[in-house]
């Protein structure tokens, strides 16, 4: 092993209401990375608060003019970022131009993918254009939500149908609407969240997750894990209260499985993503029985707890999570 060890940042935290939930990603990864090939510390960031998490419960101020600290009168410089912050900063495009303007490598994509991808609409709008199959949806900015004909929204994406912030994470401000009278409550559940909202049409049918990341040498598209919940949909409680059921590989015929695993590895090379994204996928049925693929989201700083879908089938892949972790942090050098 090369005596020189680089030194990795886990970045987490931000200013979401899913900051609680990207500790615990941080606390995941912590515990997968390579510590004899890293020296790996947690960087909690809370607005313009950026702070070394140290094991033994010391916190050290970051100095974001070159993302350093200083320990025992010696200044540690990183190497490498892995972002596992959900929400903004970290998911959005804001850290990762911060990291651009100090040459610093990460592991996302890059600003503008970043920012595409957080903003579900803009997102739908892109990707449709390719030929992926997303949801009908409509657009609401804060503070047109008054003006909004019931009978626009019955005629475009019909009831019941979703309401959710158009641009934050996917565990919070998210409403399925029976009928139109829910409309604007929904709405200003959302705007709690983001100043855009989106109608999205409810597609009822088999829900997955997938997990796909490359290197300049390989590509590799993770077992889908089905998920399964009593709840009217995957929300919060789903998510991280144990309501739910996650089942990989997931029951899919093996011919749906490839299509959904080349669809996952095309929209990967289409935003020129980088690191490891999760997409969330409803299999419906098509006109003629064959199983249609829709794209929901694509998450590129997905959960990475223990229990997380993306170590789960990373397992069922046959391989070792901290394995994948090196590739992805060896990739660019």
């Amino acid at each position: 092993m090369n005596d020189f060890k680089r030194n990795i940042a886990i970045i987490c935290g931000g200013d979401s209401s899913e900051h609680n939930v990207s500790l615990r990603s941080a606390r995941g990864l912590y515990s997968f990375f390579d510590k004899e090939r890293y020296n790996v510390y947690i960087v909690e960031v809370k607005g313009l608060d950026w702070n070394v998490n140290l094991e033994n419960g010391d916190t050290l101020a970051i100095d974001k003019n070159d993302f350093s600290f200083m320990i025992d009168g010696k200044a540690i410089v990183f190497d490498y970022a892995y972002i596992t912050i959900h929400g903004t900063p970290g998911e959005n495009g804001i850290m990762q131009g911060y990291f651009e303007l100090i040459h610093l490598p990460f592991s996302t994509s890059s600003v503008l993918v970043e920012a595409m991808t957080f903003d579900k609409y803009v997102l739908n709008q892109y990707l449709g254009s390719f030929g992926v199959n997303v949801a009908k949806n409509i657009l609401v900015r804060r503070g047109e939500e008054e003006s909004l004909s019931d009978k626009y929204v019955e005629e475009i994406v019909g009831m019941p149908c979703f309401v959710k912030p158009a641009a934050d994470g996917s565990s919070f401000g998210i409403s399925k609407v029976k009928n139109t009278d829910q409309l604007i409550p929904a709405l200003r559940v959302a705007f709690m969240e983001s100043d855009t909202a989106m109608i999205e049409q409810y597609l009822e049918g088999t829900e997955i997750s997938i997990g796909c990341y490359k290197t300049k040498d390989k590509s590799v598209v993770f077992p889908a894990t089905e998920v399964v919940t009593s709840n009217e949909f995957f929300d919060y409680d789903a998510k991280y209260n144990g309501q739910v059921q996650e089942i990989t590989p997931a029951r899919i015929s093996d011919e749906t499985a490839k299509r959904v695993a080349e669809e996952t590895s095309k929209i990967y090379d289409l935003l020129r993503c980088n690191g490891i994204i999760r997409i969330d996928y409803i299999i419906t049925k098509a006109a003629d029985g064959k199983d249609q693929i829709n794209m929901l989201e694509v998450n590129t700083t997905p959960g990475m707890t223990p229990t997380s879908f993306i170590p789960q089938q990373v397992k069922a892949a046959g391989l070792n999570i901290t394995d994948v972790l090196t590739d992805i942090v060896e990739n660019q050098f």
